[in-house]
């Protein structure tokens, strides 16, 4: 399936679908994808298709970058809603994660204050101090956990280290209510491996943890776009609508994006 990757380090801004006007912020290569996942359902393709050639942009390269992009589109009258760190894999990946978060602010405060810094990241860094305090600082600290349940993690998001989700939940609880939880909701057949997290068998689990964890908010999904792996298929709209009013009648703010 075709599959795409993202300029760097800025992209768009682009219309998302929880977010608004979202500029994006790659702290990946342009070539390639960095990931310590490598998702069954990634838009940018498998680690191994994408392997990248370039080198990971520097810090100073992202900062002159953004405020660039922020000046024409002050120029412009067309400042973005947020400032998103997305792209091409793993974002806490880079070394001067902490360091760009704190230019990133500054940034933001200089040239457009009103718009939010979000970071989309899987989580497997969190435990990592200099991520979490990173994460800390941003308005919308976005948190992947599609479910609790560690063989389907390993199926479908399929780690490519060591991966304590254990340890993970522990630390979206030390966020002590920042945290925002984005988990993606699909079904399928891969490998003759039938694949649905909708059902209660891994809703009910997963349901329990997110209340440990006492989210901000949380945030559910479905594929949007082609996947790499053929025999992925999207969750309904009356399965998602289903699982935010589990979420809300536990009194969790809640969101679907179909």
């Amino acid at each position: 399936m075709p599959t795409i990757l993202f300029p760097s380090p800025i992209f768009g801004p682009v219309k998302s679908r929880r977010l608004g006007i979202s500029l994006g912020i790659n702290l990946l290569p342009n070539d390639g994808k960095v990931c310590t996942f490598d998702c069954l359902y990634c838009e940018c393709g498998f680690n191994t298709d994408r392997r990248a050639k370039s080198p990971l942009p520097t810090r100073e390269e992202v900062a002159d970058a953004l405020e660039k992009k922020l000046i024409e589109m002050s120029r412009e009258d067309a400042l973005p809603d947020v400032l998103t760190f997305a792209g091409n894999g793993e974002p806490t990946i880079h070394p001067q994660f902490n360091d760009i978060i704190d230019d990133t602010i500054a940034l933001r405060d200089r040239y457009c204050p009103k718009a939010k810094v979000s970071v989309l990241t899987n989580a497997t860094l969190i435990t990592r101090e200099k991520v979490f305090e990173a994460l800390c600082k941003v308005d919308n600290n976005i948190l992947k956990l599609d479910t609790v349940d560690a063989d389907y993690i390993r199926t479908l998001d399929r780690p490519t280290g060591r991966y304590d989700l254990s340890a993970i939940i522990e630390k979206m609880k030390a966020f002590n209510g920042r945290a925002v939880i984005q988990t993606m909701f699909l079904k399928g057949t891969v490998d003759g491996k039938e694949l649905d997290n909708t059902t209660d068998k891994y809703v009910l689990p997963w349901l329990e943890a997110v209340k440990k964890i006492v989210p901000r908010e949380v945030m559910i999904y479905t594929i949007d776009r082609e996947t790499p792996q053929d025999g992925l298929s999207k969750a309904t709209k009356e399965e998602l609508d289903r699982i935010v009013a589990l979420l809300q009648e536990s009194g969790i703010k809640a969101s679907a994006s179909y």
